[in-house]
C-alpha cells in the first residue's frame, strides 16, 4: 500500500506542478496530458520499489495501485485541490480522461513487471 501511496503522491505532484507553466490554452487539458505522461514513470518506479521486496501478480498489484490511487483521489484529491477550485466529485470522476488515465496507470504496471523486470532477471 505504501508505494501505492508513493506512486499517487507523484502523480499529484505531476498534476500540480503542470499548472505552474501554461502551455495550452487549456489548463485542465494541459494538467491532463501532463498527468497521462507522468504516471508511467511514477508507476514504473513504484512497481521497481515493490518488487525489490514484495511478490505480487502483477494484475493484483497493478489493481492494488488503481484501488489506493482512486481512493486517495476520493479524500484527499478532490476535496483539497478539485472542490476549492470549483470542481467537484462528479467533474473529476466523470472527466473520460480519469478512465483513460487509470487504464494507463493499470497496464504500466503489468507491462512493466511482465516484460521489462522479467527479462533483466533472465
Amino acid at each position: 500500500m505504501l508505494y501505492g501511496a508513493f506512486v499517487w503522491v507523484l502523480g499529484v505532484s505531476v498534476y500540480l506542478f503542470s499548472f505552474s507553466f501554461q502551455l495550452l490554452d487549456n489548463v485542465e487539458l494541459q494538467s491532463s496530458i501532463a498527468l497521462f505522461l507522468g504516471i508511467i514513470p511514477s508507476a514504473c518506479l513504484g512497481t521497481y520499489l515493490f518488487y525489490k521486496k514484495g511478490r505480487m501478480r502483477p494484475s493484483i498489484l497493478a489493481l492494488t495501485f488503481v484501488l489506493i490511487a482512486t481512493i486517495l483521489d476520493i479524500f484527499i484529491t478532490v476535496p483539497v485541490f478539485i472542490i476549492p477550485t470549483g470542481g467537484s466529485y462528479a467533474t473529476f470522476f466523470g472527466d473520460p480522461m480519469f478512465f483513460i488515465i487509470i487504464v494507463e496507470f493499470f497496464f504500466t504496471v503489468v507491462y512493466f513487471r511482465k516484460y521489462t523486470l522479467q527479462k533483466t532477471a533472465s
